[in-house]
């Protein structure tokens, strides 16, 4: 196809999008289109971090820090929106909610592979995470190649490494290098995912309660709470104390 014969609806392949949304409710219950919609577009977001999560390790591994600057801000600009949109699941009442929860069966958000590769990526890898992955099954592939990479810290650390310093030498040194800066970046980025994590805690909760169990038999807010205080880069987090605790 030549580039005169592409329009909007084929680039963007607007018809078969439209066509994923499938209600299972029977007769259709008028809540089920929004709640699979903040589902999948956050699906279609989790696919972009995970492309930009690439393009960040190929960047620290070629020690280019502004590049990968540049990335965390667009993988963080991504994250604020990936929050924001549960503002419109605030809508649900539980009673409606209800009303077709059933018709889920078994399906569940910790079944998500793609946030559950981001977890990996950014440094998820002890015996409780993994547990809690093989409940559904073995390890995703996605997950595993994740798992078998460095994590985003140890990244950012071996970059430190080689540029000669430690991780107190940055923050006491003249002015903001690079490597400070990406460090910022990523303490932002942990921020805005336990924001995340803390609305959807707040959310489960406003829908199902704090005691019910979630969707597909899994614990529900009482363990989506333990998840807010996980820290991905606790290198750069023990060192702002060390220094200005």
């Amino acid at each position: 196809m030549s580039g005169g014969e592409m329009d909007y609806p084929k680039y963007l392949s607007v018809d078969e999008l439209l066509s994923l949304q499938r209600p299972q409710s029977s007769p259709e219950h008028p809540d089920e289109l929004l709640f699979i919609v903040v589902h999948q577009a956050s699906e279609l977001w989790f696919k972009l971090i995970l492309h930009e999560l690439e393009t960040l390790s190929r960047a620290m591994a070629s020690r280019d820090a502004m590049k990968a600057v540049f990335t965390m801000r667009r993988i963080n600009g991504v994250m604020r929106i990936v929050s924001e949109q549960l503002a419109a699941l605030e809508t649900l009442p539980p009673q409606r909610f209800a009303q077709f929860r059933g018709f889920l069966g078994a399906s569940s958000g910790s079944q998500s592979v793609q946030f559950r590769a981001i977890e990996a990526a950014c440094g998820l890898r002890d015996e409780h995470f993994l547990a809690v992955l093989r409940e559904h099954g073995p390890l995703p592939a996605l997950v595993e190649s994740w798992i078998a990479r460095p994590t985003l810290q140890q990244l950012y650390l071996d970059c430190v490494a080689d540029a000669g310093v430690t991780l107190e030498e940055l923050y006491t040194g003249p002015g903001p290098s690079p490597l400070v800066l990406l460090a910022e970046d990523f303490l932002e980025f942990e921020q805005q995912f336990a924001r995340w994590r803390f609305l959807h805690v707040q959310l489960v909760q406003r829908v199902i309660g704090p005691m019910t169990s979630g969707t597909g038999g899994t614990m529900g807010a009482k363990y989506l709470e333990r998840t807010v205080k996980q820290q991905f880069f606790p290198a750069l987090w023990a060192v702002r104390a060390k220094l200005y605790g």
